[in-house]
């Protein structure tokens, strides 16, 4: 970890976006979640489609659009709250200081533009090259992101490219202005396993050599197991469960993240995939108490009443944990 500072370089407290309902309600899609993210540190933020996980990222570039709202918490990158800063002061951070790889880079790279105009216009904003200059360094970050024919790439636009290639022109994109912070949300969605492992393997040796921070948002475990240092376990809008990733798979202490990892495939012959039964609650239909309530074969009656508070686990492996769940607070009857 290249680290220049004890402090986190990312840290969220409290955040909790709402969207208004076509009733005219207000529900949280992202609900008093906090995070930190490390100088040089992979955090992987995980849970199933629904639970708020692209709403965070979004949130913490102030992206969230009507009829959405940031309605509480703060955002410090490196020391300065993005929520209180004027819309010229985020425009130097959003891209320069932080990369953002968007899930679909069909609907993020502009159709009308090429791929190296797209990249040049960045680095020129930022006032980091223009002219021959940019267009040269252009392909530089093409060739970094392996884009074969850098140069011929260059010139061609989104569509002319495969998935593959466009989430590598996504991702020369987001690393151009150099950024200490890349949020990569999903990066490897509707691609094909081999193609999957290369953009992962794309970023990691990015990462490295950048010395980049790196939030990554996935549905996949693997993903997670392979790429990040911590997990962040996210259902419902609430991070129920978080710390270092060997720890969290070893001694799951959320009934989510048990019933997670044990929908992985097992390589056992004749084995039955297990599912956690039940969906993601949509939208202002969240219950009460613990968002996950509905699907807990370990429900308690304190359950149903409030959301647990956050618990820091102790022992061998509560180094930097916390969990959700009444079952680690001892009011609820739960172990110590």
């Amino acid at each position: 970890m290249n680290s220049t500072s004890d402090a986190p370089l990312l840290r969220v407290e409290g955040l909790r976006t709402v969207f208004t309902l076509a009733d005219g309600r207000e529900g949280a899609a992202v609900s008093d979640v906090s995070l930190t993210v490390s100088r040089g540190e992979t955090l992987g933020l995980v849970g199933e489609s629904g639970s708020g996980k692209s709403v965070t990222a979004l949130s913490i570039l102030r992206l969230i659009m009507p009829p959405g709202r940031i309605a509480a918490g703060r955002i410090l990158f490196d020391g300065h709250d993005l929520l209180t800063l004027e819309e010229h002061m985020l425009r130097t951070i959003r891209g320069r200081r932080i990369g953002f790889v968007f899930q679909e880079p069909m609907v993020a790279l502009n159709p009308v533009y090429t791929i190296g105009q797209q990249i040049v216009e960045t680095l020129s904003v930022h006032g980091l090259a223009r002219g021959a200059a940019a267009r040269a360094r252009a392909i530089e970050w093409l060739e970094a992101a392996r884009v074969p024919d850098p140069a011929r790439r260059a010139a061609e636009y989104p569509h002319q490219l495969s998935g593959g290639l466009r989430q590598r022109a996504m991702i020369a994109l987001a690393l151009c202005a150099e950024p200490s912070l890349v949020i990569a949300d999903e990066p490897t969605t509707a691609l094909d396993v081999t193609v999957q492992a290369e953009i992962l393997d794309l970023l990691r040796d990015l990462r490295a050599s950048l010395g980049l921070a790196l939030l990554l948002i996935t549905h996949d475990l693997g993903v997670v197991a392979e790429m990040a240092d911590r997990v962040a376990v996210m259902y419902g809008g609430r991070i129920v469960e978080q710390g270092p990733v060997a720890e969290v798979f070893q001694t799951p202490a959320h009934p989510y993240t048990r019933g997670l990892l044990a929908c992985l495939p097992d390589a056992t012959r004749g084995h039955r995939l297990v599912a956690i039964a039940g969906t993601v609650p949509s939208l202002g239909q969240f219950p009460p108490g613990c968002t996950f309530a509905p699907r807990c074969a370990d429900r308690l009656a304190e359950c149903d009443v409030a959301p647990p508070d956050v618990t820091a686990l102790a022992g061998e492996h509560g180094a930097g944990r916390t969990v959700r769940c009444y079952l680690h607070q001892t009011t609820a009857g739960g172990r110590p």
